[in-house]
């Protein structure tokens, strides 16, 4: 029986893209750069399957092909905002994810940035490199204490949880949570976290919040200029979801003008491209989307989606579809 033809965009763990290479008629993006909406069209033509990233735009433009061949999008990480739902839905093709593999390391990437940010190791790194320390004092570079103190969450899926386990177990924090449904007592329980109706009820509360929701249209922009208002003004905020949750001119000016006390990205709106005014804020730390950024993860991540294609081609309901 001919092997499926599948089309990985981008560059992947090489134990994964020997295992596609096994199993499948597999071509690899080796330019590792992004493809652009016309080269996506065309691969929709030819293969089988195509394995797109968060780097990948999967538009109703790059999604115009009613001739698409392509029958199953098997999705490199958690989030799927990237892809045109309707379009996928109106060409009939099955849409997967990468749940669960990457929860850990991602918490704990949220939970560096969080320490980062509150312990001003940004600013300190920055001074170091710079040859502008000048030794220990009792006023330098003062930061916040982090046990003890209030973390809120939005979105408390598999990541939201494992960051709640690492703020309450590791430092004894409290635990406040937003989640579109209600959550589950007992899975409240496991942190002695609390669930509250809305948004803008958690912020107020919070010394330090934290972004685990999905991104899209939904919750674009979801943390605006009036949320960051409602936060303390010493509080600060996390985000390791998707750039587009946070309306950055506002963070900008909330960050200038000292309206809260600090953020930490992993994340950003229209990335790689970066805001010149985000790279002026002192009080903000900043990664280059390293959430999953292990061994272990990305290679977990690639085996997820060889096993939802097993799945597909076996005639079977993927364990991670989407759509």
């Amino acid at each position: 029986m001919t092997k499926p033809s599948v089309l990985v965009t981008r560059r992947w763990p090489a134990a994964v893209e020997a295992r596609l290479a096994e199993d499948y008629n597999t071509v690899l993006n080796t330019g590792d750069t992004p493809m652009s909406p016309a080269e996506i069209r065309d691969a929709l033509k030819h293969y089988d399957a195509v394995l797109p990233t968060v780097t990948d735009t999967l538009s109703a433009e790059a999604l115009d092909v009613p001739t698409a061949q392509t029958k199953i999008l098997a999705n490199y990480g958690v989030g799927y905002s990237h892809i045109c739902e309707p379009s996928a839905r109106e060409l009939g093709m099955t849409v997967t994810n990468t749940p669960d593999v990457l929860s850990e390391c991602t918490a704990d990437i949220a939970m560096t940035l969080l320490l980062m940010v509150a312990r001003r190791a940004g600013e300190g790194e920055r001074e170091l490199r710079a040859g502008n320390w000048t030794g220990w004092r009792p006023t330098h570079l003062v930061g916040t204490k982090v046990s003890g103190k209030t973390l809120g969450i939005i979105g408390y899926g598999r990541i939201g949880q494992e960051m709640a386990r690492r703020a309450h177990h590791g430092f004894g924090m409290d635990v406040v949570i937003y989640n579109r449904s209600q959550v589950a007592p007992d899975i409240l329980a496991k942190c002695n976290a609390t669930q509250v109706d809305t948004v803008d009820e958690l912020l107020p509360q919070c010394d330090f919040v934290s972004l685990h929701c999905p991104g899209g249209a939904a919750n674009r922009h979801l943390i605006n200029g009036r949320r960051l208002d409602l936060m303390k003004p010493d509080a600060f905020l996390i985000n390791t979801a998707r750039g587009e949750v946070i309306d950055e001119h506002a963070l900008i000016q909330a960050l200038m003008f000292d309206t809260i006390g600090g953020a930490a990205l992993d994340v950003f709106d229209g990335e790689p491209r970066i805001s010149s005014d985000l790279l002026q804020c002192d009080n903000l730390v900043m990664l280059p989307h390293l959430g999953s950024a292990t061994k272990e993860a990305r290679e977990a991540m690639g085996f997820r989606v060889i096993e939802n294609l097993n799945d597909f081609f076996n005639g079977k309901n993927p364990r991670d579809k989407v759509i």
